[in-house]
């Protein structure tokens, strides 16, 4: 039997369980939310994953899949109790970075069932991988790569210096000072003193970084940076750690990232490069790079 064939019935396989999953439409039970429509692409994902060459990129293969889908913020403020919400109809920056490295981290593990899906989202989401409420979701990604790389998924990538000469230290507390803007601080102020806890926490911590016009050496990037390198960029805005995130991809005029665009307001791949990117934002002071790791 040729690989095309067997890739083929694994997808049937898999879309059939899919449905099989999802008959009910929507599940809210055990505090999880998804669409029939979001367990069956997952599902999809993952069994035409098992086809793919090991030449591919997994991160950006996975990644590509969502371009055009539109940007939506705030999709898994829906509940006033805490849920693990899928939607992959819908995506954020950071809903795009965990939903393509759950996804990738199930491909690695060879773990292709929805079920699996999940329970690697929710390690990814939440703190140690345990959901209770609101608090216990990683809000600032500083505070998700040190969560995620403690717990063996991922690794930051803070050398060779160059281009990773400039450092950046934590002040923390922009949730804690716009509580009215976030919804679940509005309707819980229970939850106030344990995200100013958290901010405090992270506070000072100091991390390198790739200064950004550093970004535009594609020799020295290339030492650094990989095809599905997850790109946090840092910023000088009070009391944030990063600005944006998306996904590394490299071209022959250097490197591009792949997010989800509230400028295009879709997923898509930056026609221009990070560098000119990073010059058109202010804000924006340089790139953090983390790598999901392959054998977890």
């Amino acid at each position: 039997m040729s690989r095309r064939i067997l890739g083929l019935l694994i997808i049937m396989g898999a879309l059939a369980m899919a449905v099989t999953d999802a008959m009910a439409g929507t599940a809210d039970s055990d505090n999880v939310h998804y669409s029939r429509t979001d367990s069956i692409m997952i599902c999809r994902l993952l069994a035409e994953a098992e086809t793919v060459p090991d030449t591919e990129n997994i991160p950006l293969f996975f990644a590509r899949k969502f371009l055009g889908r539109p940007y939506v913020a705030h999709t898994l403020e829906i509940f006033d109790k805490e849920h693990l919400v899928v939607n992959t109809s819908e995506l954020d920056c950071t809903t795009l970075v965990e939903t393509v490295a759950a996804l990738t981290l199930c491909a690695y593990r060879r773990k292709y069932t929805f079920a699996d899906y999940l329970d690697v989202l929710k390690s990814l989401r939440y703190r140690g991988g345990i959901m209770s409420d609101y608090t216990s979701r990683l809000h600032y990604f500083s505070d998700w790569i040190d969560d995620k790389r403690a717990m063996g998924i991922v690794t930051e990538i803070c050398e060779p210096v160059p281009p990773f000469s400039a450092v950046q230290r934590l002040d923390i507390h922009y949730m804690g000072s716009h509580t009215a803007s976030y919804k679940s601080l509005a309707a819980h102020p229970e939850f106030v003193p344990v995200i100013k806890k958290q901010e405090s926490a992270l506070t000072g911590r100091r991390y390198r970084y790739i200064p950004k016009d550093c970004v535009g050496n594609n020799g020295l990037m290339r030492k650094a940076v990989e095809d599905g390198d997850i790109i946090a960029i840092t910023c000088r805005k009070k009391g944030l750690d990063i600005a944006h995130l998306g996904y590394a991809v490299w071209r022959n005029d250097g490197l591009h990232l792949l997010n989800a665009s509230m400028i295009h307001h879709k997923v898509v791949e930056e026609p221009m490069t990070l560098y000119r990117y990073l010059q058109k934002h202010p804000s924006h002071t340089g790139i953090r790079i983390v790598r999901i790791n392959k054998c977890n």
